[in-house]
């Protein structure tokens, strides 16, 4: 076959093809899923074209020529490769060459389709030579821009599909995707059959790399061409909503950042870095907008590494899922997309930037882990009597190495340890903190408040800091499976406030009270517990929910 060159014309009407041809000729033929021509078509000159077609080229990408079957009503598309064009000549090498004996016998060449966005040059050149090899044309010196699809789709590299449905697994390659629909070529492996596919039954669809897996759910099966070993599937996902996590009763609170931040990352089916405003932000996601008409976020789409980037001086890093998708004045012309996306992970240091900002938006008093002038805590410390006399006299010894330490926890923010501060005009009025105690567990500590503030800063940092754990709990780097606080039975607010919680809950699988003893240890190495009481107290541990 090699060397041949095949002359594409009308065949004699009467021609009888075999059982085996039709087969054949359907295997090679396209759904009607791609061109949706409007009433009013925008012209193109001829250098335009060119330009597009060397910019194809120089992205590796293909354009699409269409054959006409000589005696029946259908069309096919084949895939080509642009080369450099520098004039009205113009010449495509072939990615496939299976079907060209076939095209040469039954079909006749009818325009080339080229991708312009979301949209498509339609091409009627004049045919020059068609072999083994190539194809070649002249090309006009105008042609046809239509509107092909209402979101743009965008080629894929490099991404495994997999189709599963009752017990069968079908393997191929993703070939291109928007955020609503995808396409992907399968392979039937004997004794599979494509009969085994039910297109009328919903197929679960895993998206992957070699590395990891980018997207998983149930897909609907919209249009699907012919063949025995190979077959292409455009399908939907059965949602445009996914619930990542266990309802939460209480949402985390959203805020609108100014100026606000771009969510900048590199998209995993295409490998091309994306760039999108921010709406608003909570500490347990984000929302974007995008243009409905070139979207990229498609509902279950994991991404595993993405950008926050506030004005380029502060950026942080995570990993995220679009969890849904809600379309915006569709009516419109420039119509858009809300995009919603939940933060899966984020290393432990950033994120405590991240939760820093957010409470800074909702109250300016707040802070979080922000840099404390020692001799004003201390002072705080004092005033509030959380050290009372006879606390003093047990620590006084060592008060050297205890300002040591609380230098180091104060101002050096470290991983195992959390505080939380309400001020005003720089005065401390509130204060909460706690420390990574076991592996997986948090233990609540020092909470005081200044008594004429108490009502309004006790409650402030109190509620930081179940805000802080209700936004970090799901966060592997966070490690707090558990959170803890202890206090004395007599002290009416803990009492009240964590007591309460544990009675009203009324299962200890989720939160218990236990009573706890103990002494004051005294030996050469002193073990400074700085919150123990003389008395007994109440330990309660909370799981985080």
């Amino acid at each position: 076959m090699e060397g041949v060159k095949y002359k594409l014309q009308v065949l004699d009407q009467s021609l009888e093809v075999s059982l085996e041809e039709k087969a054949e000729i359907s295997r090679v033929s396209h759904s009607a899923d791609d061109i949706k021509q409007e009433t009013e078509q925008k012209q193109v000159k001829q250098r335009r074209l060119i330009n597009k077609l060397n910019y194809i080229n120089f992205q590796d990408r293909t354009i699409q020529i269409i054959f006409k079957h000589t005696k029946y009503d259908r069309t096919t598309s084949i895939e080509a490769k642009p080369q450099p064009c520098q004039d009205e000549n113009f010449k495509c090498r072939w990615l496939d060459t299976s079907d060209l004996e076939m095209l040469s016998k039954y079909y006749t060449f009818q325009c080339l389709l080229v991708p312009d966005g979301q949209n498509l040059l339609q091409v009627y050149p004049k045919l020059t030579q068609f072999d083994y090899d190539s194809i070649c044309f002249k090309l006009p010196e105008v042609c046809q821009e239509i509107c092909s699809r209402r979101v743009n789709r965008y080629p894929c590299k490099d991404i495994q599909a997999q189709f599963v449905q009752n017990s069968t697994i079908f393997k191929g390659t993703l070939l291109d995707f928007n955020a609503v629909s995808f396409r992907a070529r399968v392979h039937a492996t004997p004794p599979q059959t494509f009969q085994w596919l039910n297109t009328e039954s919903p197929v679960t669809v895993l998206l992957t790399n070699e590395h990891e897996t980018f997207f998983t759910g149930d897909c609907r099966i919209l249009n699907e061409t012919h063949g025995q070993k190979t077959r292409e599937y455009v399908l939907e996902p059965c949602k445009s909503e996914i619930q990542r996590f266990k309802h939460n009763e209480f949402r985390s609170a959203r805020q609108i950042i100014t100026p606000s931040p771009d969510i900048i990352f590199k998209h995993p089916f295409t490998h091309k870095l994306v760039s999108l405003k921010a709406l608003d932000l909570s500490g347990s996601g984000f929302a974007v907008e995008e243009d409905a008409h070139n979207s990229v976020l498609m509902p279950g789409l994991m991404i595993p590494e993405l950008e926050l980037s506030f004005t380029n001086s502060l950026r942080l890093k995570c990993k995220a899922q679009v969890v849904h998708r809600q379309d915006i004045n569709l009516e419109k012309k420039d119509s858009q997309v809300k995009c919603g996306l939940a933060l899966l992970d984020m290393d432990i240091e950033k994120h405590v930037q991240y939760i820093a900002l957010l409470q800074q938006a909702e109250n300016r008093h707040t802070y979080v882990c922000n840099k404390v002038d020692m001799d004003d805590l201390w002072d705080f410390f004092f005033e509030t009597g959380f050290i009372y006399p006879h606390k003093y006299e047990f620590i006084q010894k060592n008060k050297q190495l205890i300002k040591e330490t609380y230098e180091k926890l104060y101002t050096q923010n470290p991983n195992i340890a959390r505080h939380f501060i309400y001020q005003e005009n720089g005065r401390i009025l509130g204060h909460m903190a706690m420390v990574r105690f076991y592996d997986n567990a948090w233990l609540i500590h020092h909470h005081a408040a200044r008594n004429s503030d108490y009502n309004k800063a006790g409650l402030m940092v109190l509620n930081q800091i179940g805000n802080f754990n209700t936004n970090s709990h799901r966060l592997y780097s966070t490690h707090m499976d558990f959170v803890m606080c202890y206090y004395r039975p007599e002290n009416k607010f803990p009492n009240r406030v964590f007591g309460g919680a544990c009675r009203n809950i009324k299962n200890v699988k989720i939160c218990s009270e236990d009573i706890f003893a103990y002494f004051h240890y005294n030996s050469t190495v002193y073990s400074f517990i700085p919150s123990c009481r003389q008395k007994g107290g109440i330990f309660g541990a909370f799981s985080a929910l």
